[in-house]
């Protein structure tokens, strides 16, 4: 349990552990032509998005050994953010950050600035909240430009039908795109999921995850005074649906991918429980604890048990059981993944393991990024978003399966027209919020069996 709270506060807690500055004045900088890097074959990076995940991100992109890469530009909502990340990421990887002011771009429109300061084989780091995700990775394929995108990158079927046409796009224009479900890239992983492939544990018959522990993000009291609506449901994303698909799209995702890859296919239908306890003054539409029924076409289960609360069990972990015995997709922390076969169902009982991978395993945040990279500078194919937003639409599913009460197959959900902020790329900062409060000073929270047919 110890090594996972450090795994999951590592990212998190990034710019906490290497410093901050103080927040100045926000910058009137204006648009500026792409830089010519020093070197002709220098890769140029533009973090959209300077939160701590963004942060970790652009840190990691610039640790790849395979050539030069630098950081151009940066653009964030808010220019607190921009500054405590520019001196973290500079005490990291020092004269790789290449970011005078003129290239610090504050506000909803700062993404196209600062991928206008990039050149085509450049990539543009997209870490800003998913609900923003789809007019950014639009704008940068007009420009040319390959893309890394944080998960998850849809909330709803409406912005994932958008996403699957995004995806075609940048695959014609042979466009390198990353979608930070690292867990793909993790060696351990892929050996494992050739195993299972070959017969190793037999048919699979279940698969069960587990991501249980203490509140982290997404549960946060009022909006204080002076703030604007707006700006207070973009700072605290994780709270608001239509920013983020809340916690379990953030918490969740990671654990039911790497368990549909084992599989090798996603499922088809969701049903649900959920609730909300222990809440005080907490204003955000997040349930306290999930539980989850994933069907595959065949008939085969997927389980997955999500909470977040104080003084439980925890567990963060993923196992498959087959025919001939059992896997361990992933262990406690999650990173790295330990991936274990077992010739029985008992996956504690360690005279019955049959393989294990090698120890210890390199950081798969560090493998997406060399991956990308090189796909890049070899120009191989390599275009993650239709599997990224497949991944983010199941990850919906068995969300709104719990929000709505109801089972919710993958065709109902994909196809619905309920999208959370279809006019996301019209925000401005004192303007109308994508969720207003109701007559009590409230936000919308879900009603399973009340309302069934969307989610706030």
């Amino acid at each position: 349990m110890k090594q996972e709270t450090q795994n999951r506060a590592s990212r998190r807690e990034f710019l906490k552990n290497t410093g901050r500055i103080a927040a100045v004045g926000a910058l009137a900088g204006i648009s500026t032509p792409y830089v010519h890097a020093a070197e002709n074959n220098t890769i140029q990076l533009a973090l959209i998005g300077c939160g701590g995940r963004g942060t970790g991100a652009a840190a990691d992109a610039m640790s790849v050994k395979n050539g030069p890469i630098k950081l151009v530009a940066m653009a964030d909502a808010f220019q607190d953010r921009i500054d405590s990340s520019f001196a973290a990421i500079t005490k990291r990887c020092g004269d790789q950050v290449d970011v005078p002011d003129d290239r610090k771009f504050v506000g909803f429109d700062a993404y196209k600035k600062a991928i206008d300061c990039l050149k085509p084989g450049d990539v543009a780091i997209f870490a800003s909240p998913s609900g923003f995700r789809c007019p950014q990775f639009a704008y940068a394929i007009e420009k040319g430009v390959n893309s890394f995108m944080e998960k998850p990158i849809t909330n709803d079927g409406p912005t994932t039908r958008k996403m699957f046409a995004l995806a075609d796009e940048s695959a014609k224009k042979n466009l390198k795109v990353g979608v930070g479900l690292m867990v793909r890239h993790c060696r351990a992983r892929q050996a494992l999921a050739q195993r299972i492939k070959d017969g190793e544990i037999g048919d699979l018959i279940t698969l069960r995850t587990y991501r249980m522990h203490g509140p982290i993000v997404g549960y946060y009291p009022p909006k204080p005074a002076g703030m604007s609506e707006v700006e207070f449901q973009v700072r605290k994303f994780h709270a608001f649906l239509w920013a983020s698909g809340g916690t379990f799209s953030d918490f969740y995702i990671h654990f039911i991918d790497e368990c549909a890859w084992m599989k090798d296919a996603w499922p088809i239908q969701a049903q649900a429980t959920g609730g909300r306890h222990y809440r005080g003054d907490c204003i955000d539409q997040n349930f306290d604890n999930y539980s989850v029924e994933y069907v595959f076409a065949d008939g085969t289960r997927m389980f997955l048990h999500g909470r977040s609360i104080n003084g439980c069990y925890e567990e963060s972990a993923s196992f498959a059981h087959g025919t001939k015995g059992a896997a361990i997709i992933s262990t406690s922390g999650h990173m790295p993944g330990k991936c274990r076969t077992f010739k029985g169902q008992d996956v504690t009982k360690m005279a019955d393991q049959t393989w294990a991978f090698p120890q210890p395993e390199a950081s798969p945040y560090q493998l997406e990024w060399d991956d990308l990279i090189e796909a890049i500078r070899q120009d191989k194919p390599y275009n993650e978003a239709k599997r990224g937003a497949e991944a983010s639409l199941v990850t919906s599913m068995g969300r709104m399966a719990a929000h709505t009460g109801k089972v919710v197959t993958y065709d109902e959900i994909l196809n619905s027209p309920h999208e959370f902020a279809p006019d996301v790329d019209k925000l401005t900062m004192d303007g109308p919020a994508p969720l207003p409060l109701d007559a009590n000073g409230k936000y919308a929270v879900p009603q399973p069996g009340i309302i069934t047919d969307r989610e706030f």
